[in-house]
């Protein structure tokens, strides 16, 4: 009886440390970010209008972690200038990611950009975004 109890035991314990050292949290949601206008010079029509800073939305591109659209700010000397999220994961390590990945996108002024460790997912959805909009432009 007592080996019995002790087998269930070890096991049991096997498995809840198993499950624990598996987790990976999911998301809790998808934050939409709201953008204010953007000044009368700007315009988003993809660049015609020469001498302007414009706009350019990316595609939405959605993970099992949350969903992802990029917003470059592209100046009148044709540079991205800003990249903005309007949608992004609210939970896990994608987070933490997504200045990361901003900071090396004005940095390449591309999406040659490489993957944040640990955030895959996120990454590579905010590299399709991305790309989606230098294509736009």
């Amino acid at each position: 009886m007592k080996k019995t109890i002790v087998a269930a035991t070890v096991a049991l314990s096997a498995a809840g440390f198993l499950g624990v050292w598996l987790y990976e949290p999911g998301p809790l949601g998808t934050e939409t970010v709201a953008v204010a206008a953007a000044p009368s010079s700007s315009t988003s029509d993809g660049g015609a209008s020469e001498g302007a800073e414009r706009t350019i939305d990316g595609s939405v591109e959605s993970n099992r972690y949350g969903t992802v659209q990029v917003r470059l700010v592209i100046s009148p000397e044709d540079k991205i200038s800003e990249v903005r999220l309007l949608q992004r994961p609210t939970s896990g390590r994608g987070v933490a990611a997504i200045p990361i990945l901003q900071e090396e996108t004005l940095t390449a002024q591309s999406a040659d950009i490489d993957t944040v460790s640990g955030a895959t997912s996120t990454s590579e959805s905010y590299v399709k975004s991305l790309q989606a909009a230098l294509d736009a432009r």
